[in-house]
């Protein structure tokens, strides 16, 4: 069966090899109440569709406006049968309760690395979607630069207290990677952007390096608070 948890995820288990993040806009922030519990309802009514699905998450945008997606596959090809046999039906539920639902992109990626203290026991309070896109395919250029964003933020002079944790991920495509970061507030993180520097680091050369990479196109800064969580019983 379904079974309701507050527990965030562990983004860093092994046995992940297919995460997916996708974003709905559903416009007002009872809009997203409402889908929220709609998702709930709709999960729990049902047997757990797949040995293969670890967890499916669901999270609430600061901007009042739209909900992230966060699912733990083991493989690409069980969610395609998960799709091909289980998914519409809960859709059309969905859509049944909450009509007029957005839905904006689904990203297939892979956890390339995380940064975190195994002495952290804080539970996130803010979770920060950093999306970042290249100029193109290229699985090298993904990993080269999370690899400068890592030794940037080892090698960062004045490092924020609220951060906990950073989960990168690199799109199947080659194109974008997405960092998962879990922060004590968001308070924490809109204080880490307003200190000086651009962005949550310092006037390092380090970080010029990462904010300067050839090819990068462009990145855009979420937050979110975890809303939902779905596990098997």
């Amino acid at each position: 069966m379904t079974r309701r948890t507050h527990t965030h995820p562990d983004l860093a288990h092994p046995e992940i090899g297919a995460p997916f993040f996708s974003t709905w806009r559903v416009g007002t922030p009872l809009r997203q109440r409402q889908t929220v519990d709609a998702i709930a309802t709709t999960w729990q009514r049902r047997p757990w569709p797949a040995d293969s699905l670890l967890g499916y998450h669901v999270y609430t945008g600061h901007d009042a406006s739209t909900l992230l997606h966060y699912s733990q596959w083991r493989s690409e090809a069980a969610f395609e049968a998960f799709t091909k046999t289980h998914r519409q039906e809960r859709v059309d539920e969905i859509d049944t309760a909450v009509p007029g639902i957005e839905r904006l992109r689904l990203g297939r990626y892979r956890h390339y690395r995380s940064l975190s203290r195994p002495d952290d026991t804080r539970v996130p309070g803010c979770i920060v979607i950093v999306d970042i896109e290249f100029e193109g395919p290229d699985a090298d250029r993904q990993r080269a630069w999370v690899d400068a964003v890592v030794e940037a933020l080892e090698a960062e002079p004045n490092p924020n207290a609220g951060g906990i944790a950073a989960h990168f991920h690199r799109s199947t495509d080659g194109t974008r990677v997405l960092n998962y970061a879990e922060w004590e507030s968001a308070q924490a993180h809109i204080e880490a952007l307003a200190a000086p520097g651009d962005g949550i680091g310092s006037a390092t050369e380090l970080w010029h390096r990462v904010q300067t990479w050839p090819g990068l196109k462009g990145s855009t800064v979420s937050r979110y608070d975890h809303a939902l969580g779905l596990v098997p019983s």
